[in-house]
């Protein structure tokens, strides 16, 4: 048995930890979650008990949300080279952090129709939709990745909401977000995680 577990299904943000993991090419053991079922079955309600993947069980611990088992992978597997050095850790945590808080919150209350008053946006983390999104945007006009020349697991995170984002039509396909959108999707632990979860897809579909 590997050192992590990772508890998944194919068709959720599980992708990127997939990615993820792949990038840090630590062996792992997959272990697909139904929704109806086994997520939320005591067994794993006692991993997660909000009953959600992605989630890893590594040497015995417990850790979900994808940007904390992001920025955990990337501290824990050094020799990845996918943490923050000494002078990317403010743009590396500013932007993974960024992209979990604002602009998720954002792209989620647009998707559900709600974006609030000029006096409720007073409230929210983000401002409004436009602001969040042309924040990350002008921030990555002037780089190839989040923290500068070099790919980091902010990426990782950053990089799956701006391509699911720009693929769905829940960001829009500003040339940053396309330009960086290419750029990490050239990556080969992408693809090798893209290619596994979409065989798995496959084969659910077709198994009804």
């Amino acid at each position: 048995m590997a050192d992590i577990i990772f508890y998944h299904n194919p068709m959720s943000r599980g992708q990127i930890i997939r990615w993820m993991l792949e990038e840090v090419g630590a062996p792992y053991d997959t272990e697909i979650l139904d929704y109806a079922s086994t997520m939320k079955g005591d067994e794993y309600r006692s991993i997660n008990p909000m009953m959600k993947v992605p989630a890893i069980v590594h040497n015995g611990r417990v850790v979900t949300e994808c940007a904390a088992i992001c920025a955990y992978l990337a501290d824990v597997f050094p020799e990845a080279g996918l943490a923050p050095r000494e002078d990317e850790k403010a743009d590396y945590f500013r932007w993974l952090f960024f992209a979990a808080g604002p602009l998720e919150q954002a792209v989620t209350n647009k998707a559900a129709g709600f974006e609030g008053s000029e006096q409720q946006r007073r409230m929210f983390g983000y401002g409004h939709y436009d602001l969040a999104v042309n924040t990350l945007a002008d921030h990555l006009k002037s780089r190839d990745y989040v923290c500068g020349a070099r790919f980091t697991g902010a990426d990782v995170y950053v990089g799956s909401a701006v391509l699911w984002g720009t693929q769905f039509g829940t960001l829009p396909k500003l040339e940053a977000f396309t330009a960086y959108g290419e750029r990490v999707a050239g990556r080969e632990a992408y693809k090798r995680g893209k290619d596994e979860d979409n065989q798995l897809i496959a084969e659910m579909q077709a198994a009804g």
